[in-house]
């Protein structure tokens, strides 16, 4: 059986790029990918937080996923996407359940956002955006600036990037940990 990823987001203002780029590369190596967005409805990005771009469809809604069905969970930045997606009960509970289940979770930029307010920061060593830096400190988590930071600690894998310009190194760490 082929490996899966549930990708999270919410339905506007994802970074084209951080979406595309690892849907494109976990399914090119064979992984199957679920989109899954807060309305269940197409996505629609932008670029840069500030330009509108592409949209992407959505396969279902974040109601209705579960970390069982799922071997990955991938959270994607733009400051709007990820500021939403932290309020968001189902994408909160998600980045719980895979956290508590011991599954791996991959963030790039804003993404790491979310893993405050799922209560699974404290004790993670990461990276991220530079702008929430403070926060995810405050949360109790570690901060570094590097390319990607893969962290193993309390019991599950936390795969962490910065920015767009990581995305080579960001998807072929998702591929890697699951393949």
């Amino acid at each position: 059986m082929a490996a899966r990823a549930l990708i999270a987001v919410t339905d506007f203002g994802v970074e084209e790029a951080e979406l595309v780029e690892p849907l494109n590369a976990l399914k090119k190596a064979g992984i199957e990918v679920t989109v899954a967005s807060n309305s269940g409805e197409s996505i629609q990005t932008v670029t840069g937080d500030k330009d509108w771009a592409s949209k992407v469809n959505a396969d279902s809604r974040l109601a209705d996923a579960k970390a069982s069905d799922y071997d990955l969970l991938v959270i994607p930045g733009g400051t709007v996407n990820a500021d939403t997606l932290r309020i968001d009960e189902d994408g909160r509970r998600l980045v719980k359940e895979f956290a508590t289940a011991g599954k791996p979770v991959g963030a790039i930029c804003h993404g790491p956002w979310v893993l405050i307010d799922a209560d699974v920061a404290k004790g993670k060593t990461m990276t991220s955006y530079i702008s929430i830096r403070p926060d995810l400190e405050n949360a109790g988590a570690s901060w570094v600036d590097k390319e990607l930071f893969r962290c193993p600690g309390n019991g599950w894998v936390l795969l962490t990037s910065r920015n767009p310009n990581d995305l080579p190194a960001f998807a072929k760490a998702l591929v890697d940990e699951i393949s």
